[in-house]
C-alpha cells in the first residue's frame, strides 16, 4: 500500500471519528461507519490490504533503477 492510499484512509478514518463523536453521524449508521474507519486504521497503519490481493491493486510504487 503506498503513502498515499495509507494517509487518505487515516484521515477518512479520523473524518468519521469526529463526526461520529460530534453526533453529526449516529445510529446503525454511525456503527457501520466506525467500523470501517477501524479497518482503515488498521490496514492504514500495517500498510496492507486484504481486499487489494484477490484483485492485483498495489498502490505501492516500484522504486526506480
Amino acid at each position: 500500500m503506498g503513502n498515499a492510499d495509507r494517509v487518505i484512509r487515516l484521515l477518512a478514518a479520523l473524518v468519521v471519528l469526529v463526526l461520529y463523536f460530534t453526533n453529526v453521524i449516529t445510529g446503525t449508521l454511525g456503527v457501520i461507519l466506525l467500523i470501517v474507519a477501524a479497518i482503515f486504521i488498521v490496514t492504514g497503519i500495517i500498510g496492507f490490504c486484504p481486499l487489494y490481493a484477490p484483485f492485483g491493486f498495489n498502490t505501492l510504487k516500484k522504486a526506480q533503477k
